[in-house]
């Protein structure tokens, strides 16, 4: 620290890091909160990104308010650019709120294919780790569904055994227009399970359907499980009723 920090608080990193609690209080006037939502912006270090991207995971009264406030906090860090990129990263990564503002700020800083392989390390690390709440990992598998990556199926496939029925469907619907042969078997046993509910069992039909995997192998137990549109095929195929 130099003669300059004594005088002024601490380096600017020190700075920064000290104006979280301001930026994450739900409480007390408003105008303390945007002040140092403010002044982090005008800070040129990593840290100040990471105490930005905290404003997220707070949701303050009235709404609008918190509308705004998050609306300029994505401004604020979208104008780092490219040095606000690791902090986003860490924060996707360590935090289990706001993954879709961090997902909409690396969609503003690097290209799809960058993006995508974010959230397959994303992925891959929560596939990895227990974690309570399942909303993080349906917004992640949200985000890749659609899109063709190779590294993107097998990110997905531990995910059908989540305990989670919304993180089940969501890998479901992502898997299932890539195709992905190892993820055949494992969408059969997730159907014919007797754990599984019934929303889970229909979209794990539609997957099949979508997937064009045969299920001959398995036909007598398919077959009672059938649900309208879905039908089986002399091929074993499940397929959607014209």
């Amino acid at each position: 620290m130099g003669l300059l920090d004594i005088f002024t608080g601490g380096s600017g990193p020190e700075k920064a890091l000290k104006l979280k609690p301001k930026v994450t209080q739900k409480y007390g006037d408003p105008a303390t909160r945007q002040k140092a939502i403010q002044q982090l912006g005008e800070m040129k270090y990593p840290e100040a990104v990471s105490v930005l991207l905290a404003r997220f995971t707070i949701t303050v009264d009235p709404l609008t308010t918190d509308a705004d406030e998050k609306e300029h906090t994505f401004e604020l860090v979208k104008s780092f650019g490219k040095d606000a990129v690791p902090p986003i990263v860490e924060f996707l990564s360590k935090t289990e709120q706001a993954t879709s503002w961090a997902l909409r700020l690396l969609g503003e800083l690097l290209s799809e294919d960058e993006v995508t392989g974010a959230c397959v390390n994303a992925l891959q690390h929560l596939s990895a780790h227990y974690t309570k709440n399942p909303e993080k990992k349906v917004v992640l598998l949200h985000h890749v569904t659609g899109r063709e990556d190779a590294r993107i199926a097998p990110a997905v496939l531990p995910f059908l055994e989540d305990m989670s029925d919304d993180v089940k469907i969501a890998a479901l619907k992502a898997l299932a227009s890539l195709k992905y042969e190892p993820a055949r078997e494992p969408m059969l046993k997730l159907l014919t399970a007797e754990e599984t509910g019934r929303r889970v069992q229909t979209s794990a039909l539609a997957a099949l359907a979508d997937s064009g995997f045969s299920v001959a192998d398995k036909r007598a137990q398919v077959e009672p499980l059938l649900v309208e549109p879905f039908v089986l095929d002399k091929d074993g195929r499940v397929q959607r009723r014209a």
